[in-house]
């Protein structure tokens, strides 16, 4: 159970803020997740959605990267709801099982040379905030500047929201995929 009331109807948003609802409703089919606890500040709801919108919809990385990139995310941060949710994602995607199943165990084996690159570089960023110049020098040259720029902003939102997730307890549907946390 969540550590704060989560805003699960649109009755629950502040007066005159009920757009909000609707425009993360809109662009995500529905109002779950980061945004139930983060609509108890309607305007911060809002700008995380645009942001998150871009980075989901728009961006130049392939869904593929995209989605190796949140669940990697979601492992090192230990985020029950961002990995049941993006790894469903992940497989729509077209993410191998094999490299789902090599970042839940938290390994690079059994990763092909680019997810192991993009998974390296998350998880570099998130334990020691820093990436070494090899893994840069690689992703530089296989994404491009404006794809390894892309990368680290999707890195940061979706470790911005697994803060949130975590911080205030929201958990998964029951039955969704979980991650054994050590």
């Amino acid at each position: 159970m969540a550590r704060i009331a989560v805003i699960a109807s649109k009755a629950e948003v502040p007066a005159g803020q009920e757009h909000v609802w609707d425009q993360i409703a809109s662009s995500r089919g529905k109002v779950v997740g980061p945004f139930s606890v983060l609509l108890h500040r309607p305007e911060l709801a809002r700008r995380t959605a645009e942001l998150g919108a871009y980075i989901r919809f728009e961006s130049t990385l392939t869904p593929v990267d995209r989605e190796l990139a949140i669940i990697a995310l979601a492992r090192e941060l230990d985020c029950q709801f961002e990995w049941a949710y993006h790894v469903i994602e992940a497989r729509k995607a077209g993410v191998r099982e094999e490299a789902i199943t090599a970042i839940r165990e938290g390994r690079l084996e059994g990763l092909t040379p680019e997810e192991a690159l993009v998974v390296r570089y998350v998880s570099l960023l998130f334990r020691r905030h820093r990436v070494d110049q090899p893994t840069f020098d690689a992703l530089r040259a296989r994404l491009g500047v404006d794809g390894l720029v892309e990368l680290t902003a999707t890195a940061g939102y979706y470790g911005m929201l697994a803060c949130t997730l975590n911080a205030f307890d929201v958990t998964p549907e029951a039955g969704a995929e979980v991650l054994h946390v050590p």
